[in-house]
């Protein structure tokens, strides 16, 4: 059985998703304050678990942005690392001197990568959150002109059949003085 513990982001998601799974973490004041260094924490907080051994896959699971009435569920493998698909696996020999040494680079741009990778995660959903927003108040506001429109043809409707009432009994009133 696969065991799935989860660091949410956001109230919403943390509520919902409590009732069925183990949540290790909570991250619910971070669109308060939404920047590179504050994700970042959370970022290491992932790759700690990850190189102690705690977690052997951890994947990131998002709404990206795709315009303001769509969001597409997006899963991505945060680590282990996936090789690039198609890549040349076969090693380059090359005289090049690299400064710093070449594991030095890699172990410098990879928490940088993945740091980079959970911050546009976190910003694509952020945007999903305003796009999904801005479509529901405009369809609240379509539904409310529609609801008006229904209200004020009725209102009329009943008051020219006040009026027309009004001007029978006239009428009426009018006959019987003439007979």
């Amino acid at each position: 059985m696969i065991e799935v513990d989860l660091l949410t982001i956001g109230k919403k998601g943390g509520d919902v998703l409590s009732k069925q799974f183990n949540i290790i973490d909570s991250k619910n004041d971070i669109y308060d304050d939404l920047t590179f260094d504050n994700v970042a924490v959370i970022a290491e907080k992932l790759m700690s678990f990850y190189t102690a051994g705690t977690y052997d896959k951890i994947e990131i699971i998002y709404n990206q942005f795709k315009n303001a009435a769509t969001q597409i569920t997006q899963v991505e493998q945060f680590l282990p690392i996936k090789p690039i698909e198609g890549g040349n696996t076969e090693a380059v020999n090359s005289d090049y001197i690299f400064e710093p040494s070449k594991i030095e680079i890699i172990e410098a741009l990879i928490p940088k990568s993945l740091k980079t990778q959970l911050y546009k995660a976190i910003r694509d959903s952020f945007a999903s959150e305003h796009g999904a927003r801005m479509t529901a108040m405009h369809k609240a506001t379509d539904n409310a002109t529609e609801l008006r429109d229904e209200l004020l043809l009725t209102y009329n409707k009943a008051r020219q059949a006040a009026i027309t009432n009004e001007i029978l009994e006239i009428v009426g009133g009018a006959e019987a003085l003439n007979n």
